[in-house]
């Protein structure tokens, strides 16, 4: 950050992958970094408890604050019961809605407040890349209707977030794609260990658009967004060069290494993968073709633009990690 002064920044929801990246970084910079979450990890920067449903002590650590960074939802790899549905809608709108009620109560509210959302928030698309001026999706005729869900979780979260009256606070809605670090339990630890494995072919046609960003253009986009106050409103967290889920994997297994050709998945091998796995298909087969139009007009220099070099540095740091 161009910023000399410490800045006290609070992450809400922070104990997933992108909340650990980023508490990791800003403290590593110096930053006084605060991590509120249902279940609290020992870590090297403050936690504090809260059930995300109410209102308790934890609003404290939001008086003074610089940032506010709220993560907080149900993770979405799972089934979508009736129930994971539920869960997954009401955690992100009740959660989101709770940080607007503590902002509001705080004498010296944060100068920004970065809220979650997704990319997938726009339509499937093949023909285009959709940037923050593109159609919200939720209507597509080639679509199947189980993805409407999505839709309706992102613009409901979205709703409640700039539904929440902070005047003295500017927002920022975080449309971020996967966002790809070496970190165990990740996406890209996933990806590489079915590529370890042999089986990381092309899902399904391989047609299919894969919306994706390196871990340090994340971090960075986020610095930028917090020292501008120009940024406000919904932002693409995403390279600017989407590709096809064949050239992602491909890529993939170049740099691991390993044999150019990959085991491919079929649409139904992937329908029974993803039931025993308690996951749904849209993860894979949604044609996500997202691109950083607002970061891009803004001179947003991206170090990893392109998948080559991007997996390559991530592969590179990923056996640096696991001694392989």
């Amino acid at each position: 950050m161009a910023s000399v002064a410490p800045l006290r920044i609070v992450i809400t929801g922070g104990t997933g992958q992108i909340g650990h990246i980023l508490a990791r970084h800003f403290h590593e910079r110096g930053h006084a970094v605060t991590v509120i979450a249902r279940h609290p990890v020992c870590a090297e920067w403050q936690c504090a408890h809260w059930d995300a449903e109410h209102l308790g002590d934890w609003v404290e650590c939001l008086d003074g604050a610089d940032v506010i960074i709220n993560l907080a939802g149900r993770n979405v790899n799972c089934r979508y019961t009736h129930e994971n549905r539920h869960e997954i809608k009401l955690s992100r709108v009740i959660s989101t809605a709770l940080v607007g009620q503590a902002i509001q109560r705080v004498t010296q509210p944060p100068a920004v407040w970065l809220n979650a959302s997704t990319a997938t928030i726009y339509r499937q698309s093949f023909d285009k890349p959709m940037d923050e001026s593109s159609e919200i999706g939720g209507n597509e005729p080639d679509a199947p209707s189980a993805w409407a869900f999505s839709i309706d979780v992102a613009t409901s979260w979205e709703r409640a977030f700039f539904a929440a009256e902070t005047p003295r606070t500017r927002k920022v809605a975080l449309r971020t794609a996967m966002v790809m670090s070496p970190d165990t339990g990740g996406i890209f630890d996933t990806l590489l260990r079915l590529v370890r494995y042999g089986l990381g072919g092309q899902a399904a046609s391989g047609q299919q658009y894969v919306s994706w960003i390196h871990d340090v253009d994340y971090i960075r986009a986020i610095e930028l967004i917090i020292e501008r106050p120009d940024f406000s409103g919904p932002v693409n967290i995403a390279s600017p060069c989407p590709i096809t889920n064949r050239e992602f994997m491909c890529c993939l297994r170049r740099a691991w290494c390993t044999s150019y050709i990959g085991v491919p998945s079929p649409r139904w091998v992937l329908r029974v993968g993803a039931l025993l796995m308690r996951t749904e298909t849209e993860l894979i087969l949604k044609s996500r073709r997202v691109v950083p139009g607002r970061l891009r007009k803004s001179g947003f220099d991206f170090h990893f633009p392109n998948w080559r070099s991007a997996c390559q540095d991530l592969v590179h740091r990923w056996r640096e990690l696991n001694g392989d």
